[in-house]
């Protein structure tokens, strides 16, 4: 009887086998359901680039920032659609970084799951940044890492307990910030309809091109946004991690999926062309929710409080996703070697707690950064974090054409549910995203220091690999002997 040979770890994609990668998911519990699937795909949309990060997009771009919406907003749809054509080829907690393994071999598993790490770690940082800054409001002599430290000890106990208390606390997070913009609109449209003044502004579209139109600053402002639009959109992606913790996952994913294009439409577009029409978009600034511009300017009553409580709320959410989904990733990493053997680590409840803990490790540095650099601990997060989200959306979109080109072969089937012109699409996505990366160049001071630190992240991601490559090979060697597969891993 032959031995199945001894498995490449370096190059050429995995065997599709329906028990390979069944060891990745092994110890999860089906504990989400589907109410709370759609409520993280919603909330994955919504977050501080929208709560917070719009007030400085308006200020530099103005109403042209309803287009830069509009653009990328195409392009997260077309990464979150091949995430959901993945998932339906084969659902699992291991995402991008389970098809990654499959399709393109190790080394690309080992990428995009640090890539991924890094984007959330970073992001996380921002996030505890503006949980901070936004308790502030209330309490303005409290030391910015104070409140921080609190923030990151709740959500990390609520992550440690369960799924089940994740998503639950997930789904109220989601439902807050849906129901504070739905209100926000309702109320935006109701001022358009009566034309009700705005700090002595007639409001309507009159606002927009009496104040240099669509693009008062010009064009290339407006280009110059595109990284921090992209980072508002971060986290559309993590419907594709609840995947192997989901009751039917082949059900509830496409309907979650297929909501995130009006959802962008709406929030983000809709927001946007609301803002605009209630207030010059030369009253918006940097450092201010846009949302509490208007309303202080309205004089409702604790108005700036209400929305500091909603920014807070998005800034809890990211950091609460930011903790679940590395967790999962980092688990999917161990079990190949190419991560700590302590990340893979699960309680009896079903949760990774040793990627968990590393991830709430990193966030500590977050709170050493608002004690240090209180003032720039936000950009310097938000820079390295649109890396990690371009690095991620860009193995997914890869990921998905080597499952096109594998059917196109023969070797698989096409899920019914699919990427909308693949091909095509895969292309135009990726260069889209290498002309954001790009772009961060002419982003001020911090987007270059960002350009040039790209080669010290390369180099430690290629000594990261050097120095886990052994492991990873004997492991998949070791699995292959017990599971019997022949084919190159």
């Amino acid at each position: 009887m032959s031995q199945p040979s001894s498995p490449p770890v370096d190059s050429g994609p995995r065997a599709a086998g329906t028990g390979q990668f069944d060891h990745e998911d092994a110890g999860y519990h089906k504990g989400l359901s589907s109410r709370q699937v759609q409520m993280i795909a919603i909330g994955g949309a919504i977050g501080t680039g929208l709560f917070l990060g719009a007030g400085s997009r308006l200020h530099s771009s103005g109403p042209a920032l309803a287009i830069v919406y509009a653009v990328s907003g195409v392009f997260a749809f077309l990464v979150v659609r091949a995430m959901g054509e993945l998932v339906m080829h084969r659902p699992t907690s291991g995402s991008f970084v389970s098809y990654s393994r499959e399709f393109l071999g190790e080394k690309a598993a080992f990428f995009s799951g640090w890539m991924y790490f890094l984007q959330w770690a970073t992001a996380g940082i921002a996030d505890v940044t503006a949980v901070a800054k936004y308790t502030q409001f209330f309490w303005p002599n409290v030391p910015q890492w104070i409140p921080a430290l609190i923030a990151l000890f709740v959500i990390l106990a609520v992550n440690m307990v369960s799924v089940k208390l994740f998503g639950e606390l997930e789904f109220w997070f989601a439902a807050i910030k849906v129901v504070a913009l739905v209100g926000f609109m309702i109320a935006g449209i109701v001022l358009l309809v009566t034309r009700h003044p705005v700090a002595g502004n007639v409001t309507g579209p009159s606002l927009i091109f009496d104040h240099g139109g669509i693009f008062p600053a010009g064009v290339l402002p407006a280009v110059l946004i595109l990284q921090g639009v992209v980072f508002a959109y971060a986290g559309i992606e993590m419907v594709g991690v609840t995947a192997g913790e989901t009751d039917n996952p082949k059900k509830v994913i496409p309907k979650a999926v297929n909501s995130v294009a009006w959802r962008i439409a709406v929030f983000y577009i809709g927001s946007v062309v609301l803002l605009v029409m209630l207030l010059p978009w030369t009253d918006f600034k940097a450092g201010e929710s846009p949302f509490v511009t208007v309303l202080s300017k309205l004089g409702v009553p604790a108005a700036g409080g209400v929305m500091n409580l909603i920014v807070m709320t998005a800034a809890l959410s990211s950091v609460n996703s930011g903790l679940y989904s590395t967790g999962r990733i980092l688990k999917s990493l161990a079990a190949a070697g190419s991560a700590p053997k302590f990340t893979a680590l699960m309680n009896k409840r079903g949760v990774p707690f040793g990627g968990v803990l590393l991830t709430a490790v990193v966030y500590l540095m977050g709170i050493v950064m608002n004690m240090v650099v209180p003032n720039e601990a936000f950009e310097i997060a938000l820079e390295f974090s649109a890396v990690g989200i371009i690095a991620m959306w860009s193995m997914i979109v890869v990921c998905n054409l080597a499952l096109y080109r594998k059917a196109k072969k023969g070797e698989m089937e096409r899920p019914s549910y699919r990427l909308p012109g693949a091909p095509y699409t895969n292309y135009v996505t990726l260069v889209f995203l290498i002309g954001v990366l790009a772009l961060s160049y002419f982003n001020g001071e911090s987007g270059r220091i960002l350009i040039y630190g790209l080669p010290g992240i390369a180099l430690l991601l290629v000594l990261g690999w050097l120095a886990v490559r052994g492991r990873v090979r004997r492991i998949a060697e070791e699995r292959a002997l017990a599971s019997g597969f022949t084919e190159p891993v």
